[in-house]
């Protein structure tokens, strides 16, 4: 069976949820630093009635009702053994245009680009990709991601400054396996010999 990408947020987040290693280039026009690498992503949904949802809808003058939940994104370095640092993390809330879900608000209590609450737009394309445009004070950025597999995506994102592109960064993003997940996978195999 082939894959069946996600066409709501909502289902968006749901089959994002979990640990996922990622592999970075960064391309900067105007920097000689270098921010590719190897990071961790936790990424956790978040329900419709979670505090945090009303939190940050009221923050930027939207009726909590009108949301359909979320999730929550940490980020990390992959070789970092201790807990995800929570300045490094987002919440991020579904607000959908109509009943499809295929297009809305998201609304981030911190942005990625300037840490400051942001409201961006998003739709899903019918090939099943999804473009998140956002506007911040002294920049616009726009993200697009999609899945390859259940267990592999692809994001590719841009910042603009009024002079032109400032930053392209491009990642590959590989579900890691939880513990439990791969005890099960040992026995099917040892099951096999």
């Amino acid at each position: 069976m082939g894959l069946i990408p996600p066409m709501t947020m909502n289902d968006f987040f749901r089959k994002s949820e979990g640990v996922w290693f990622i592999q970075r280039t960064v391309h900067h026009f105007d920097l000689v630093t270098d921010e590719s690498g190897e990071s961790n992503l936790y990424i956790s949904v978040i329900a419709k009635h979670d505090p945090r949802v009303k939190i940050i809808c009221e923050q930027q003058g939207i009726d909590p009702g009108r949301a359909r939940g979320g999730a929550s994104f940490m980020w990390q370095e992959n070789t970092d053994v201790q807990e995800p640092n929570p300045e490094y993390a987002a919440v991020l809330i579904d607000v959908p245009d109509d009943e499809t879900g295929q297009s809305g608000k998201l609304l981030r209590n911190q942005g990625y680009v300037e840490k400051i609450p942001v409201v961006s737009r998003y739709w899903f394309g019918k090939d099943g990709i999804l473009t998140i445009d956002t506007e911040y004070d002294n920049n616009q950025g726009q993200e697009r991601c999609w899945f390859l597999t259940d267990d592999f995506r692809v994001r590719a994102s841009t910042v603009r400054m009024m002079n032109g592109v400032y930053l392209m960064t491009y990642c590959s993003e590989r579900r890691c396996v939880s513990n439990e997940v791969l005890a099960q996978m040992v026995q099917r195999n040892l099951l096999r010999e």
